[in-house]
């Protein structure tokens, strides 16, 4: 007898980080159970001609109802931000669980969990944001949590309110090493930020083109090369996250070269906007400046270079969705200075579109790397490859039907963000996920969603495999080995 199937997409083209072929998919309680030349049609059957049929989109890094470390909550909550997630094709979130000084990481991981549960639409996890390495913190929080499945974090050298010290960064690298975590940097410097904003504030330049002016690319340059020094010291991975700057691309190029587990990620942002477009009349440049801000043509080439040839494993949205008013970027009105603006741009629902669009169809990457580069490696470094980012039997029924053909003009009216407005208006492209299924059910369809809030699930996560080995000179082994029997401490 002929198995009956929940649901089959037929007649697509299914698209791997590793290939492509022409098949049927079958799916039984949200998880793929068949994939073969023919298949007949299941309780629920989707035609599939014409369309290219991926992997959900994994956007390993937004803001989602988060208070920024000065106070200001973003826009989006876990409703509006993961149906914007969905109609942009992706299937899994994992935005960040913020700590603040004095904060109990398992009470903040509490608090989001409460946040997410009822509301989100699609899949998510959690990275934690390490403020207060306390020895609570270090010795008993961290190691818990991960075990429960929060394998990556995330660490600030800059922000004053929540940055890290080398030493402490030191402290939360040799937990994840013992741990088998995840760290995540946000590298920029941040005395430099402080002393060159403050002489632009002395000179009575405040406008939003003076943010750039201030996150100089030698801020972001020197804190990548300290950081992965700091990296290489314990041979622990990290990955910097939303990297901008040539400078930048070229230093972690150099560390991935030299065989060191230097990982990097870079957003739209720095593939689509410039410098000058934060150059604008008044206030309106205010919508584009986000940590580190969009640099020049060379830099984006850089980047665009670097997500081709491997330096980049990931490409996230970094949404951080502030609206451009005096909740957000202009808590002060026309009179806010850069040094006030919240800092972040949307992107959770464009990500994908932008770079099907710019980077596939204009011949700039193959769609095997699109596809790697927006979910497979996303599962991969986090610890989600046993259910997410590829189309096999076994793992979770997560896809996005792709109409490469769709074209689109991006206006912000259109999007179902909170933000109310999106650095991208106006832009051309390309391509679009029509239909968007999360563990077997359809999330989108027909520009329509489907589910209820609350029907997202919180995935656990497994403690990420290193990709790559640092090569070790005896001396550093010996260092290392004489560290994790604690002769040093």
């Amino acid at each position: 007898m002929t198995e009956k199937y929940d649901l089959t997409i037929r007649n697509g083209t299914i698209i791997n980080s590793n290939g492509s072929i022409k098949a049927d998919l079958a799916i039984n309680n949200g998880k793929f159970v068949a994939i073969a030349e023919k298949l007949m049609p299941g309780n629920q059957d989707i035609d599939a001609t014409g369309l290219w049929v991926m992997p959900g989109g994994i956007d390993s890094h937004c803001h989602v109802e988060q208070i920024s470390s000065n106070g200001v909550m973003t826009a989006d909550d876990f409703e509006s931000a993961t149906i914007s997630a969905a109609f942009g094709g992706n299937t899994t979130i994992i935005p960040f669980a913020a700590q603040h000084k004095g904060m109990s990481l398992p009470k903040v991981v509490s608090d989001y969990h409460a946040l997410a549960k009822p509301k989100a639409v699609i899949d998510y996890g959690f990275h934690l944001i390490v403020s207060d390495p306390t020895p609570q913190a270090l010795e008993h929080d961290l190691p818990a949590l991960i075990k429960s499945g929060y394998t990556s974090f995330k660490v600030y050298t800059t922000y004053d309110k929540i940055k890290l010290d080398d030493g402490q960064i030191l402290d939360v690298l040799e937990v994840a090493s013992k741990e088998g975590a995840l760290v995540m940097v946000h590298a920029e410097n941040n005395d430099m930020i402080k002393w060159i904003a403050q002489r632009l504030l002395d000179k009575g330049l405040t406008a939003p083109k003076y943010h750039a002016v201030a996150h100089d690319p030698i801020a972001e340059s020197e804190a990548t090369n300290r950081v992965i020094s700091l990296s290489r010291l314990l041979d622990v991975p990290i990955l910097i996250v939303h990297v901008s700057g040539i400078e930048a691309v070229k230093a972690i190029k150099s560390a991935q070269t030299l065989g060191a587990q230097v990982y990097a990620e870079t957003c739209p942002q720095y593939l689509f906007l410039k410098a000058s477009d934060i150059d604008l009349e008044g206030m309106q440049g205010a919508m584009f400046c986000c940590s580190p801000p969009p640099r020049d043509e060379a830099s984006q080439e850089a980047v665009w270079t670097g997500l081709v040839d491997g330096t980049f494993q990931v490409f996230s949205s970094d949404h951080a969705p502030y609206r451009y008013d005096e909740s957000g970027k202009l808590p002060n009105g026309d009179k806010t200075t850069f040094k006030e603006m919240a800092n972040g741009v949307p992107g959770i629902e464009l990500r994908l579109p932008l770079l099907f669009s710019e980077g596939v169809l204009k011949g700039r990457m193959t769609i095997h790397q699109f596809v790697a580069l927006t979910s497979t490696q996303h599962a991969q470094m986090y610890g989600l490859s046993h259910r997410k980012g590829s189309i096999a039997v076994g793992l979770d029924a997560d896809l996005a039907l792709w109409d490469p053909d769709k074209k689109t003009t991006i206006q912000s009216k259109l999007l179902h963000d909170k933000v109310g407005y999106s650095p991208y208006e106006g832009m051309h492209i390309t391509g679009w996920p029509v239909t968007v299924i999360n563990r077997g059910q359809i999330v989108i369809k027909d520009n329509t969603l489907q589910v209820p809030k609350g029907n997202g699930e919180f995935i656990p996560r497994l403690r990420p495999a290193p990709l790559n080995q640092t090569r070790k000179s005896p001396e550093r082994a010996g260092f290392l080995k004489s560290l994790k029997h604690k002769h040093i401490k």
